[in-house]
């Protein structure tokens, strides 16, 4: 049977939810969760109980002997607990919670947004840790509904009802080259982009599950082609070119020593670029075609939208996503 501290109170409150409504379908309408994480809660919870704790029949979810014999102190212990938070939830004082918060985030995310929002957190809350999870993850909406992830940052062309959405940063892309590299000056022609070598960044895209540069989990979208692939290979095929040579990356923290004493330019965002530029000297040029401007949001579950510590991080968030704006405008 699992110990009592390797358990996963997620699992409890799914648990819960089933033995009063006595199915899934109900059970995830009322946590705001999928079927499909509602049910995978149940599996995890019945391999680490060993023991059956639901049958499904034709009249629902059924539960078993042992489920009714534990259901009645679990949800007494889950009333108490929502009782002492909701208690702690009125005098919610970042500068003395010690806890930690789970950030999914890719590595553009974090070189650029995390040492802003890492300044604030040090002044403001010194003893709140940030555990930071990749963004890349193929379980990335099933880690949200169940609450191992508490914001994920990224591009999303679509969020299902159960999360919330609010924008962070609208930026651009750019093309970046170093300093000795033969566009270091002058304006950057479509001809370039043919005659130099291109470095970009995908995450994933191309596979199953993959369309029009997302990927699409459990209704949510994320992008994985990190450059609009479809704006570069319009204006190249409508002046009769085609790249001479790619190199496509799963992250952006290669590109640095790639583009150093090399032919490689490299189309990235705004706010990375200028990172580097700031940081390590390489130059940023602007596209020679026109490029939609990509929106970054902060997406967490609507479960979370009452409690002031979540609802405390993501003012936090949205404070240094502001900064940078603010820093490069």
């Amino acid at each position: 049977m699992i110990a009592f501290d390797k358990l996963d109170l997620n699992l409890i409150r799914v648990f819960d939810a089933v033995m009063q409504e006595r199915s899934v379908l109900r059970a995830s309408q009322r946590l705001h969760l999928s079927q499909s994480a509602v049910s995978h809660a149940l599996s995890r919870l019945r391999e680490g109980l060993g023991q059956e704790i639901f049958v499904r029949t034709a009249k629902g979810m059924t539960p078993t002997s042992f489920a009714i014999e534990i259901s009645g102190p679990l949800r007494d212990a889950l009333n108490n607990m929502s009782n002492a938070l909701a208690q702690a939830a009125s005098a919610f004082e970042p500068h003395s919670v010690s806890r930690s918060f789970t950030l999914a985030a890719n590595d553009y995310i974090c070189a650029t947004l995390l040492p802003q929002l890492n300044r604030q957190l040090a002044q403001a809350a010194p003893d709140i840790d940030l555990i930071i999870t990749p963004s890349t993850r193929l379980d990335l909406a099933e880690q949200i509904d169940l609450g191992c992830i508490d914001v994920a940052i990224g591009a999303y062309r679509s969020v299902p009802d159960r999360l919330r959405t609010i924008p962070l940063l609208s930026q651009e892309e750019v093309l970046l080259c170093s300093r000795q590299h033969p566009l270091g000056t002058g304006a950057v022609t479509l001809q370039d982009l043919v005659r130099y070598p291109l470095a970009v960044v995908s995450l994933g895209g191309d596979g199953e599950g993959a369309l029009s540069g997302y990927i699409l989990e459990r209704g949510l979208a994320r992008q994985a082609q990190m450059y609009d692939r479809n704006a570069l290979e319009q204006a190249l095929a409508q002046a009769g070119l085609s790249v001479r040579r790619q190199i496509v990356l799963p992250h952006f923290l290669a590109l640095p020593m790639l583009l150093e004493d090399s032919e490689l330019v490299a189309i990235m965002p705004l706010p990375l670029a200028r990172t580097f530029a700031r940081t390590l000297g390489f130059v940023v040029k602007p596209l020679p075609y026109p490029v939609a401007r990509q929106q970054v949001d902060m997406v967490w579950h609507s479960s979370n939208d009452n409690d002031p510590a979540h609802r405390w991080l993501h003012g936090q968030i949205s404070a240094a996503a502001n900064a940078i704006v603010n820093q490069q405008s």
